[in-house]
């Protein structure tokens, strides 16, 4: 049974997506998983297992200029790409007008449907073309969190019963020298990463805020990473390390691939609602996840996630809320 997965963004969406790949793998063990993911996001998809094929496309690219010769010729090698396997499920986990359009390409094998979710959950991304161009559309509840959404999309759309415990499946090659992997990298003593970018401003965390978390965490004898995508993220990792002092270093930017696999390196991680925070829960870190918003429900640590904890106050957390949730979840002094 051939089966594709469309999840093209974003960096969190396509890390939620995880699990669901897990289920199908468990519950249907014979069939071949292919997934259509961004082209920035595929290094991340082929750290996923039971993925045999990642099918990287450049949607966010090609319509800044849709008619010139280059894009074109990059939409008919991806559309050849597509196309190259007949489908027996196409499952649009996304719901947006361009996964729908990317599932209408997609060849489907005799008998073989496209599925798409029949209606809006609360708090993310609906667009009605993703059931008008589906043969089945699924409803789905509509408060649920973003694992569990795509987990029961993909569930009632191939006839399994959600199979327990969750997995994200998300494998990272260990960064201790000699490389190899480990099956439980978090239990090294490595840093513990600051995760504080986010595309999001209203999101994040006060710098102050960092910096006195970090000099408590470092007079503990804890070291501190702190990565970053970005010129100003970049500019404020080296502000923060700064203030804080020798025990925190800035991480060089690095392709998505290599930063997963130095973050599996790391003790454990604190970060804002973000896609690398999100990472940080797929690899079973030590992890709190500080929210200024009330939807940890939908994006943050599953309930059960001993190691995960999501922390929640307007205007934004205290630093002790955070550190408080750092000692329940193991975190490293």
């Amino acid at each position: 049974m051939n089966i594709l997965i469309v999840k093209l963004s974003s960096l969190g969406d396509v890390v939620h997506t995880m699990p669901a790949v897990q289920d199908i793998r468990r519950a249907l063990p014979a069939a071949r998983i292919d997934w259509v993911v961004e082209r920035g996001f595929a290094p991340l998809v082929e750290r996923c297992e039971g993925v045999r094929k990642v099918i990287p496309c450049e949607l966010r690219k090609w319509r800044k200029d849709p008619f010139s010769a280059e894009t074109r010729h990059a939409w008919r090698a991806f559309r050849d790409d597509l196309q190259s396997t007949p489908y027996d499920a196409v499952v649009d986990v996304q719901g947006l007008t361009k996964s729908a359009l990317v599932a209408h390409v997609a060849r489907i094998a005799a008998g073989g449907k496209r599925f798409a979710m029949a209606n809006r959950t609360e708090g993310s991304s609906y667009e009605a073309a993703t059931r008008w161009l589906a043969d089945v559309a699924v409803p789905i509840q509509p408060h649920i969190h973003a694992v569990e959404r795509a987990r029961e999309l993909c569930a009632r759309a191939l006839r399994y019963a959600v199979p327990q415990p969750l997995r994200f499946g998300l494998m990272a090659r260990d960064s201790a020298p000699g490389g190899g992997s480990s099956p439980d990298v978090a239990a090294r003593r490595g840093p513990v990463a600051f995760i504080h970018g986010t595309s999001r401003a209203d999101k994040a965390w006060p710098e102050t805020h960092w910096i006195e978390l970090g000099r408590t965490l470092a007079a503990e004898g804890a070291t501190l990473a702190l990565p970053h995508g970005s010129d100003d993220e970049e500019t404020a990792s080296r502000r923060m390390a700064q203030s804080i002092g020798p025990a925190a270093g800035v991480w060089p930017r690095m392709k998505l691939d290599a930063l997963t696999d130095r973050l599996a390196g790391c003790a454990g991680a604190i970060g804002v609602d973000s896609g690398l925070s999100h990472i940080a829960v797929a690899l079973d870190l030590p992890h709190v996840q500080v929210y200024n918003f009330d939807t940890a429900w939908r994006t943050g640590p599953l309930p059960g996630m001993a190691r995960q904890r999501s922390v929640y106050a307007q205007p934004a957390p205290s630093v002790a809320d955070v550190l408080h949730a750092w000692r329940a979840v193991g975190g490293p002094r």
